[in-house]
């Protein structure tokens, strides 16, 4: 049994202590948060580490750190993603890293979960910048569809620190209870989902999530530990941690 374990990064956290427990990040690309030299640093100490790298691009909305719904049109999002997707690849190239997966961010990600049209959009926007990118989505979700349909390999993602409602989706941000702060639940959370056990949901009954990476927020209070945690609870049940297709 396997399971990549990935962070998303270059948010303005001090993020770099999570890198060598994750086995893939996904970073900021400038337009939510992040710049160049944040993109830089983060390809750097990945390059380091060898850890898998992704671009996590959003809306053009740094004002409400991508978390907010946009008003933009199918060609105002596809030029600022690809715009977005080319920066950090250019990065990458710098430093040898393969640029490996696509993962949206904040609002788009979660509006692209249940919009079918959004997350096609998303997708076709990807295929554009390169066909052998992978894009990750919420497992069960629009966008994951969308990127087979569009070609592309889709990876369906769960995650460790959020919780679930009964129809799949997340718990919003600013809910009452939409996060792990206990080290120890996030942790067994992780587990039940690397292991494809029910979870429980915040208004319904317990369900099971198939997912190839799970996801941790280094804004997240105590990520760090949470991450800690995780990771040595999923070694310690037996589960190996590498990135998706290793």
């Amino acid at each position: 049994m396997t399971i990549d374990l990935s962070a998303d990064v270059g948010e303005g956290a001090d993020d770099l202590p999570l890198f060598p427990l994750v086995t893939s990040i996904s970073i900021a690309c400038g337009a939510h948060a992040g710049d160049l030299a944040t993109m830089e640093r983060c390809v750097a100490e990945a390059a380091r580490l060898g850890v898998a790298v992704g671009a996590h691009p959003g809306y053009p909305d740094a004002a409400g750190a991508g978390r907010r719904a946009v008003t933009i049109s199918d060609a105002e999002l596809t030029t600022t993603l690809v715009e977005q997707i080319e920066a950090l690849r250019e990065i990458c190239g710098r430093y040898g890293v393969p640029l490996v997966h696509v993962k949206p961010h904040g609002a788009l990600y979660n509006q692209a979960a249940v919009d079918a049209s959004l997350a096609a959009t998303i997708a076709r926007a990807v295929r554009a910048v390169d066909p052998a990118l992978r894009l990750v989505g919420l497992a069960g979700s629009a966008l994951v569809s969308a990127a087979s349909d569009a070609g592309l390999r889709g990876i369906a993602e769960a995650f460790a620190d959020r919780r679930y409602l009964a129809d799949g989706t997340l718990v919003p941000r600013g809910s009452t209870g939409a996060l792990f702060t206990d080290p120890v639940e996030a942790a067994e959370q992780a587990l039940a989902l690397a292991r494809g056990d029910p979870i429980a949901t915040l208004d319904g009954d317990p369900m099971r999530v198939e997912a190839e990476t799970l996801c941790l927020h280094a804004d997240t209070p105590g990520a760090l530990d949470n991450a800690r945690l995780i990771r040595a609870t999923l070694e310690r049940a037996g589960i190996a941690i590498a990135p998706v297709g290793e």
